[in-house]
């Protein structure tokens, strides 16, 4: 297939929802993934989307979608898992936080949802971190 002479000019615009609370403070203090730890936060979903929230329930499972806002998204080559002893790989070969675009999403368990708050136990994000999107799972 033939490479497009021009790039086409999209310019995506994301909006977080919300922000989530963790306690974690630094990236290399997170589980390398949610399935590894049994990280307890929440979510905090602003007002304005506290309707969408209409049917998720305690003990089901979502996916989150977030911006790790503190990645470097200069760096395509990494050792994974941080590991000097394995060769470097490209970003996309991967599940390095250091990305272009640092999307991110985990899959947790809802443990309480009180008005815009989920309690979610799983987590391998930041305090702080910008909050996308929330799936659930089927």
């Amino acid at each position: 297939m033939e490479r497009p002479k021009e790039k086409a000019k999209l310019e995506i615009v994301l909006k977080p929802i919300g922000i989530i609370r963790s306690p974690i403070t630094e990236p290399g203090k997170a589980p390398r993934l949610g399935s590894e730890g049994t990280v307890r936060g929440k979510l905090i979903v602003d007002e304005q989307y506290r309707d969408a929230l209409f049917g998720l329930e305690k003990g089901g499972m979502i996916v989150i979608v977030y911006w790790m806002h503190l990645a470097q998204r200069d760096i395509l080559q990494v050792h994974p898992r941080g590991d000097r002893t394995r060769p470097l790989r490209g970003v996309f070969s991967t599940r390095s936080p250091q990305r272009p675009n640092p999307i991110s999403l985990d899959t947790v368990e809802i443990t309480g949802i009180e008005g815009d708050v989920i309690d979610v136990i799983g987590l391998d994000a930041v305090d702080g971190t910008p909050l996308l999107d929330i799936k659930c799972v089927v």
